[in-house]
Parts: structure tokens; C-alpha cells; sequence
């Protein structure tokens, strides 16, 4: 009898526990794929009414509500809502009017009770979470991507539930409030005001954006309908020279992708806030997009190339309005396809704006050396990789998701042609609107526009990573070309082929021969060579339309400076870097040559690319010995450019900012003093306020006699609150006390010492600054022990960028078996975060290799 009570309870409770669906094989903590596949099938027509009361001072907790609406169509196991905070943090459940436990587990709120199929109301009490609120004394901003919406929020967290929200914000009296809708009524409650917005548009979860604080605001319509911006900007000059050109290219952004998509702007409203210290350039927020301040608000000091690469990223932020947000991608795995279009879209936008500039030569510019730097790594990934939790989404962004994948896609568009590419991202963007697509979905509507085996061309250019190496083999007979071979082979030892289109360019003395190659196996004969004179030199990828590294000869240094065509120009001086990096050409000779170019290049794009790898040739493959042999040689190069009075003004800036970064011998130093304290005057050489306080930093890292006074005298000039908040933040990174320098690095355990990231980054410069490494190595460790920490709590960009100004600054051969030995000791390291370590330290590992 008692076995049969037992048996039969057995049963009961069975049924019990199927009745409150505790079937739980789905919970991981994260967002993980079989969880979100579930979800999407069992949930739909999801709507978020939030509301948040914003107290005064920054300690306190915001209070807020969440009333979910859906549909669900399938109740066999629970609801889980994403919420990535603390558990005290929920305060009440309520599922169709009735009370339910807090069950929270493994950053999941779970509800089993009193739901059903069909519609469901769902209202939770909570108080914010504060991982992604970004607070600050007197403004906060939400940037949730790619899951940061559920340490906010309740909610599904993932990109294939969108959802329309209604939003209410309660914020102190004198503050702005900006959300993705249009605003219905603001209200008087006491000593706050109640902002409430109409219901947005379906959006991701990672497209939600909430801005409030003390913000100026100004609307204009620069001829589509009123736009708003919000800024904390102070300088009467930046505002009055950037104001009108931030609307102005917005409206031609929207303009253009109208035409090309032949799909109207797809939003209620377009409205952005400029942010001190944002983490990234821009976040494309559905109606409210974000934006570092520094990136948008410039002034006539500002170079031809800074202003471009402001007004690309207005136009990458205004594409994503069509190309992510109206058209999202079903899993982050393909995240890769939004930044694509969105920087492959912004730089056929900003073309007509710089009617002057060579836009080819602008394309490689902005995306070879992001590409090279992180393909040529062995850290490298695909440009679409592999996902199985969203909490692992962040690690996927880098170079080859925002440059090599433009650069494949114009091959792409090369391939198919301009036309039948452009109809079927047309048809892409009308089948796809308000809802989510994979490549694959792209690659098919592209693959029946076209001869050509696309699924089979993407293999290699997007589910492959590395990159090509091509090499040559050329035979002359009687002075002319007899037969010429170029094979490629993979830089990390597959068997893989880039199918792809470039140009060479023969060099006779006076003339040049332009030859097309199309490639698609091992080898390529160049036929159209056959019979041509012997060259003196030969340059490939002269058009910068191919990837991969080319073959350069040693007498080809003396050619490549006095190409006529500035795309050749450029691409022989990246290639010739590229040939540097990967141990065919040394670092002296390399050296030489960019030196030498550098004083007749007139081409800003051009000048400036020199003028940086210069930079990463002088401080990374340059042996410390050699950089004191060659400094004063450099710097007084440098100094006579900078005074000469053939240079225009942004050649100067380009050349005034690779010669701060080498000012630190003693004649230098008092050089670089005299300009921070204005009793030089440099002809042509314009400087604002940022570069001045910026001299003050580098003169305390170079340990000027007069550092504790020169920032002292810098601080007080500043008048801005949140810049005098970073100055403060900085100052004991600029200490000549190693002892403070070491105590405020060790402060970054705490990640509320970590919040401001861009002060980070910053501050991790001046520390590991390569004057500094002596005092700075001991704390490698301490950076790499950091990194998994800083994954979950930072933002996407902040581990590569963390590493980048921490072990990616060394030369040495300890700090190399630093980095080894943190590997060593991690074999289960999460392996896009493994890719980051070896992507931050590639140099290093290279320049010790070399040595």
C-alpha cells in the first residue's frame, strides 16, 4: 500500500509539474541558439510598454514597469523573459492579472503560471539594471547591443522577436529625453517631467535607445522632414561649423538610399544625440541614433580626411536604417551583413559631398589596413562565423566585419555588375521589410541575377578566413616578357583560392602599361603581358580593387614615389607595409621609403596613410636601439616639413601628428612646449583646443620638467564640464610617479572603474606608452587576467581595443611569453576572444620572431 501512495503521488506530481511547464532543457545562462529557435516559434506579436522614473542623483535606483503583450502559440515548456541583472532587482510578476513568483535563474525571469494560448498580458515591477544605462551625474544613455536590452529589461533578447515599445520616461525638470518614437506629451509631475512617446516601429531588441539628460536641442528640416539632435558641445565654433552639415548629411543619406533601395525611409522619425565619450562612433537606433560627440562635432582645423570620415559615419548610421534595422539578420551570426551594407552604402553616399576626392583611393584608405591588420593574424575569422550564444555576439565584431567585408562585396557587385546587383538588393530590402534575412537568403536572390556560382564564390570570400598571397614568375627573352605566371597560395597554408579582379601596372620610363587580371585558380597566366618590353618596375593591385599581399622587388622602392596615379601610389605604400609586416622587406628599408615619399606627397588620403605607417613602422619594428639611433634624424625630417611653406594646412596636421608622436628627444620636447604654449607659431597649422590639451598629456608622458604646471595650466583652460571630467580622469595616468600610474591601472579590477571605456583606452596608452614599458610590463598579466571580465561587462569594441593599448603596445620578449603563458594557462578561452588576443598581438609576435 505504501509503494502504490508513493507510485501514485509519483504520478500526480508529474502531472503537476507538465501542467506548470517546468520542462527547463532549454536554460543556459546567455542566449543560447536552441533557446532562441524555441522562442521564436512560441512567441509573437510582442509589443513593451516600459516606463522608468529617473531620481535626481545618480545613486539612487530607477524605478521601472514593464506591461509585455503577445501572442503564444505553444505552452510545453515555460516563458523565459532575459534578464541579465540581479534577481533583488525584480520586485513584482503579475501574468493576465495574477500574482506569480520571482523565479529567476541563469539570467532568465521563467513564468509557468496562468498563461495561455493566444493573448497574454505580462506586468513586471523592477528597477533598471545599470550594466548598459551608461549614468552619468546629469545625462544616461542605453546602448544594448548585441544582447544588452535584457540587463535593462525584461524581455527576448534576440534579433529575430522584434517588437514595437511604448515608452514613458520620468527625468528631472531641465533635462532632454529622446526615444525610437516620435514624442506625444510631456507633462509637469513636481520637480520632474513625464515624457511620454507614441508606439515605435517593430524593431530588435538592440535597436531600443533611451537618451536623457541635460542636452542642448536644436530640430531643423534640411528637406525631408524635422530632425532633432541633442548635444553637450560648448565650443560656439565647432557648434556653428557642425550643426547645419550634420543635418544636411543626414537629409542626403536618406535621399540616396531612397533612390537605390527604391524603398521610402522606413521609420516614423530621425532623430540623433551627440555623446560625450560614447563607446563607438555611432549606434544605429531606430529614431535616435547615437553618436560620439568628438566624431561630428568638428571645426575648420579639422583635415579634409577627418571631416570625410565624419560624414561616412553619418552615412554608415543613416544605411542602417534600411540595412539592420528595417532588414534585420536572423541570428548574429550574420551580424557581419548589416555593417556591410552600412559602410559599403556610406561610401557610395559621401562621393558626391567630396566632389574632389578620389574615391577609390578613399575606399582603400578607410578599409585595407583595418582588413590586413586583423586577416594577417592568426587570431583571424571569417567575415560570418559561427554563434551558438548570444553572449558571445560581441566578440565577433572587428576588421574584417567592417573592411573586409566591403572590400568582398565590391568584388561582388564587380562580378554579378552595378545594375543587376543594385535590383537584387532591391528585391532583398522589399521581401525582407520589418522582419530578419541570413545570407543565404541574400546569396539566392544575388545567385539568380548572375551566371556565376555565387554560393560557391562566398565560400571561400565569406565563410573562409585569411587571405591570398600571390607570387610571381616571370621569363624574358631578348629584353622582353616571355612568359608570365602569378599563382596565389592561402597565408595560413589551405589549399583556398580568392576568385577575384584587379589591375597591374607596368613601369616604363616613359610610360605605364595597364593590364586587367581576372583570377580564379592556383594560377593565372597574364597572356596580354606576352611580348611587352621588360619593365623597371611592376605594380600590382595598381587600381586597390584586389586583396591579398603582392609581390614587390627591392628596386620597385624607387618607383613607387613618383607614380603619377595616386590609387597605385597608395596601395605600393600599403603593399610595401604589408611586405614589412610579413618579414620580406625590413623595417630600415621600408623606413626609408615611406621618409622619402613623405615630403613630396601633396595628396591629403595619401599623405596621411604615409604618415601612419611611419608611426607603426617606428614604434613596432624598430628595435628600440634603432628608434635612438634614428629619432633625431626622423624628428628633424619631420620638424623642417612642418615649417616648410609647401604644405598645405592638412598636410600639416598629418605631418604635425606623427611628429608629436616622435617629439620626445630634448629639442623636441622644447619644441612641442613652445607650440603648447603658443610662443610658436607654425605657419598654416591649425590647432583647437583638443590638440592643445593633447600636447599637455604627451609632454607629462615625456616627462617634460614642466609636466605637474603644463597640466595644471591645461585643465584650467578647459571649460567644458564632461572634458575637465576626463582631463581628471587621466591625470594620474600622466604621473611621472610609476607608483601612481601602477595603483590607478590596478583600480580597472573594479568595473566601475571601467564604465567611461573610452578613458580607458586612453588612459591604458599613457600607461603602456612604449617610454613607459619598463615600469608597465608587470602589469600584463593583470590585463589579460581582465579579459574575460571585461567581455561581460564591456561593450563589444572594449576587449580588442583594452588589448590593443595594453599587450598590443610591446615589443618584448617577455611580454611575448606573457601573452603565451595566458594562453597556455586558458585552453578553454571562448575562441573569438582567443582570435582578439592574437589579433591585439600580432606585432608582437612578429617584431620577436624577426629579431
Amino acid at each position: 500500500m505504501k509503494n502504490g501512495l508513493i507510485c501514485s503521488m509519483s504520478i500526480l506530481m508529474f502531472f503537476a509539474s507538465c501542467g506548470k511547464n517546468t520542462n527547463n532543457d532549454l536554460l543556459e545562462e546567455g542566449i543560447p541558439l536552441k533557446m532562441a529557435t524555441y522562442r521564436k516559434k512560441q512567441v509573437s506579436d510582442v509589443v513593451y510598454a516600459l516606463s522608468f522614473d529617473i531620481p535626481s542623483h545618480k545613486e539612487d535606483p530607477i524605478p521601472a514597469n514593464l506591461k509585455l503583450n503577445l501572442q503564444i502559440t505553444d505552452l510545453s515548456r515555460p516563458l523565459y523573459l532575459d534578464f541579465n541583472a540581479d534577481a533583488s532587482l525584480l520586485k513584482g510578476i503579475k501574468v493576465n492579472g495574477q500574482p506569480h513568483e520571482i523565479d529567476h535563474q541563469m539570467e532568465h525571469a521563467i513564468l509557468k503560471d496562468n498563461l495561455q494560448k493566444g493573448a497574454n498580458s505580462i506586468e513586471i515591477s523592477f528597477n533598471a539594471g545599470e550594466l548598459s544605462l551608461n549614468r552619468n551625474e546629469d545625462f544616461l544613455y542605453t546602448l544594448l547591443v548585441p544582447d544588452r536590452a535584457s540587463t535593462l529589461f525584461p524581455c527576448f533578447d534576440q534579433p529575430n522577436i522584434k517588437a514595437s515599445y511604448i515608452l514613458e520616461v520620468t527625468a528631472p525638470e531641465g533635462w532632454q529625453v529622446l526615444g525610437g518614437a516620435p514624442l506625444k506629451e510631456s507633462k509637469k509631475m513636481g520637480d520632474k517631467v513625464r515624457y511620454s512617446f507614441d508606439k515605435s516601429d517593430p524593431m530588435s531588441t538592440y535597436l531600443f535607445s533611451m537618451v536623457a539628460g541635460k542636452f542642448e536641442s536644436v530640430t531643423k528640416n534640411p528637406g525631408l522632414f524635422d530632425m532633432t539632435l541633442l548635444y553637450r558641445e560648448t565650443d560656439s565654433t565647432k557648434i556653428a561649423y557642425s550643426v547645419p552639415t550634420i543635418f544636411d548629411l543626414h537629409s542626403k543619406s536618406v535621399e540616396f538610399l531612397k533612390g537605390y533601395t527604391q524603398y521610402e525611409f522606413p521609420f516614423q522619425k530621425l532623430d540623433f544625440a551627440a555623446i560625450p565619450g560614447f563607446q563607438y562612433g555611432g549606434m544605429e537606433h531606430v529614431g535616435a541614433i547615437q553618436y560620439r560627440q568628438s566624431s561630428v562635432f568638428l571645426d575648420e582645423s579639422a583635415t579634409e580626411r577627418r571631416r570625410m570620415g565624419s560624414a561616412k559615419l553619418i552615412a554608415h548610421e543613416t544605411s542602417h536604417m534600411w540595412f539592420g534595422d528595417l532588414v534585420t539578420m536572423e541570428w548574429f551570426n550574420d551580424v557581419w551583413m548589416k555593417e556591410v551594407f552600412a559602410n559599403f552604402m556610406a561610401d557610395k553616399i559621401i562621393n558626391p559631398s567630396f566632389p574632389d576626392i578620389n574615391h577609390r583611393l578613399q575606399f582603400m584608405v578607410s578599409h585595407y589596413q583595418g582588413a590586413y591588420g586583423e586577416d594577417r593574424t592568426k587570431g583571424t575569422n571569417p567575415i560570418r562565423q559561427s554563434l551558438d550564444n548570444l553572449k558571445n555576439a560581441g566578440s565577433l565584431y572587428g576588421g574584417i566585419i567592417y573592411n573586409k567585408a566591403p572590400i568582398m562585396m565590391r568584388q561582388l557587385e564587380a562580378a554579378m555588375g552595378e545594375n543587376a546587383f543594385r535590383d537584387g538588393i532591391r528585391e532583398y530590402i522589399a521581401n525582407y521589410a520589418y522582419g530578419n534575412a541570413t545570407w543565404n537568403d541574400l546569396i539566392t536572390i544575388l545567385d539568380e541575377r548572375t551566371p556565376q556560382n555565387l554560393k560557391e564564390w562566398s565560400e571561400v570570400w565569406v565563410n573562409q578566413s585569411s587571405r591570398p598571397i600571390f607570387q610571381e614568375e616571370i621569363t624574358y627573352n631578348e629584353g622582353k616578357i616571355s612568359s608570365f605566371t602569378i599563382s596565389q597560395h592561402a597565408e595560413d597554408g589551405s589549399d583556398k583560392i580568392w576568385p577575384q579582379s584587379f589591375e597591374m601596372t607596368l613601369v616604363y620610363p616613359n610610360n605605364q602599361r595597364i593590364i586587367p587580371v581576372t583570377v580564379s585558380e592556383k594560377e593565372t597566366n597574364i597572356d596580354l603581358a606576352i611580348g611587352l618590353p621588360k619593365p623597371q618596375a611592376i605594380i600590382y593591385n595598381s587600381d586597390a580593387f584586389g586583396y591579398g599581399v603582392f609581390p614587390l622587388q627591392p628596386s620597385d622602392l624607387n618607383i613607387i614615389p613618383n607614380l603619377s596615379d595616386e590609387v597605385s601610389r597608395g596601395y605600393a605604400y600599403l603593399n610595401t607595409y604589408e611586405n614589412i609586416v610579413a618579414g620580406k622587406l625590413s623595417a630600415e628599408k621600408g623606413l626609408e621609403l615611406f621618409l622619402k615619399a613623405l615630403p613630396q606627397e601633396q595628396i591629403e588620403l595619401v599623405n596621411g596613410l604615409v604618415c601612419g605607417q611611419i608611426g607603426s613602422v617606428y614604434w613596432g619594428y624598430l628595435s628600440t636601439e634603432a628608434r635612438a639611433e634614428l629619432q633625431p634624424a626622423i624628428e628633424k625630417l619631420l620638424w623642417d616639413e612642418l615649417i616648410s611653406e609647401n604644405h598645405a594646412p592638412n598636410i600639416k596636421k598629418n605631418i604635425f601628428g606623427l611628429w608629436k608622436k616622435v617629439a620626445y628627444g630634448e629639442n623636441a620636447m622644447e619644441k612641442l612646449y613652445q607650440i603648447w604654449n603658443k610662443s610658436i607659431n607654425i605657419q598654416d597649422l591649425r590647432l583647437n583646443q583638443d590638440d592643445y590639451t593633447d600636447m599637455a598629456m604627451l609632454l607629462a608622458v615625456y616627462d617634460h620638467e614642466l609636466a605637474a604646471e603644463i597640466l595644471d595650466t591645461a585643465k584650467a583652460q578647459l571649460d567644458n564640464p564632461d572634458k575637465i571630467k576626463r582631463f581628471e580622469f587621466l591625470l594620474p595616468t600622466l604621473s611621472s610617479d610609476a607608483s601612481v600610474r601602477d595603483d590607478f591601472f590596478e583600480s580597472f579590477q573594479n568595473p566601475a572603474n571601467r564604465e567611461k571605456e573610452s578613458w580607458v583606452i586612453d588612459a591604458c596608452g599613457y600607461i603602456h606608452h612604449p617610454l613607459r614599458q619598463a615600469s608597465a610590463t608587470k602589469h600584463l598579466p593583470l590585463a589579460l587576467d581582465l579579459l574575460e571580465e571585461i567581455q561581460k561587462t564591456g561593450d563589444i569594441f572594449f576587449p580588442k581595443r583594452w588589448l590593443s593599448a595594453t599587450v598590443g603596445q610591446y615589443q618584448s620578449k617577455q611580454a611575448l611569453n606573457i601573452v603565451e603563458n595566458y594562453l597556455k594557462q586558458h585552453p578553454d578561452l571562448e575562441p573569438s576572444l582567443k582570435g582578439k588576443v592574437l589579433q591585439a598581438s600580432d606585432d608582437l609576435y612578429r617584431f620577436v620572431n624577426q629579431q
